[in-house]
């Protein structure tokens, strides 16, 4: 898998820097929030093409791969998972117990997603790009 370059490393507003790459983000998590995305970014590279790549967008970790793939997070009191609202549609009924919006689905600190269903939306964005390649 290759790895981009960054953006600019612009500050927030709190003053913090903003993450160069998916592991000097995850490096600023705490456990068990850390483990838990650990599997999360797992997941997502057994699911994604050689060729797909990491970044950060939107101050958070990706995958790219004729656009953006994923994202994933660590907040205050959750993690969450952003596969975009098409595919939080698809799996909606295999998503019942977990707080979902739009395009995001919110899980505890220390529970992550079941791997098998993080693959199956991953695999779904990746057709999906792929097809919006083809046009």
């Amino acid at each position: 898998m290759k790895k981009v370059k960054p953006g600019n490393g612009s500050s927030t507003a709190k003053g913090n820097p903003a993450p160069k790459n998916v592991d000097e983000y995850l490096a600023g998590v705490p456990e068990p929030t850390h483990s838990t995305l650990n599997k999360i970014r797992a997941a997502i590279r057994s699911a994604v093409p050689p060729e797909a790549t990491e970044t950060i967008s939107y101050r958070m970790p990706a995958f790219k791969y004729h656009g953006v793939l994923v994202w994933f997070a660590a907040f205050s009191n959750h993690c969450s998972f952003f596969p975009t609202a098409s595919v939080v549609e698809a799996f909606k009924n295999e998503l019942k117990g977990f707080s979902i919006s739009k395009g995001t689905i919110q899980f505890p600190l220390d529970k992550p997603l079941p791997a098998s269903l993080v693959k199956k939306m991953v695999k779904l964005r990746v057709a999906q790009n792929e097809s919006k390649k083809r046009r």
